[in-house]
């Protein structure tokens, strides 16, 4: 039985890290052993951040609709259980864009909210 030759699959191989490696610094991006080590780094990088990116627009939403209910007289707290009380089921990603680009529209919500939190 002849033997297997793994030339061609080799070298698949590392061309594939050597492309992922692209606009590394340094031996990282032509160098196999050190592109190979980035490229792991960068991947785990690249999956921890999606996870934290969730997180950060999160919290800018939650700063965005806080500020703007500040505006109104209502801390952020008490407009978003305002809001429950009233049955308003808007997500935060929303409410923070109507905040940003429609003011008239977040004072009536919050309006809404103010009424359902002394009602």
């Amino acid at each position: 039985m002849p033997r297997i030759k793994r030339s061609v699959h080799a070298q698949k191989k590392r061309r594939k890290v050597l492309e992922q490696a692209k606009g590394y610094w340094g031996r990282k991006h032509s160098h196999y052993r050190y592109a190979k080590e980035q490229v792991e780094h960068s991947l785990v990088y690249a999956y921890r951040d999606r996870k934290n990116r969730k997180r950060e627009l999160r919290r800018l939403w939650i700063t965005r609709i806080n500020a703007a209910a500040r505006a109104h007289g209502l801390s952020y707290n008490q407009f978003v259980n305002g809001c429950h009380k009233a049955g308003i089921e808007l997500d935060r990603k929303i409410l923070a864009d109507l905040a940003v680009s429609d003011p008239a529209a977040f004072g009536a919500i919050a309006e809404r909210a103010k009424a359902a939190l002394q009602g």
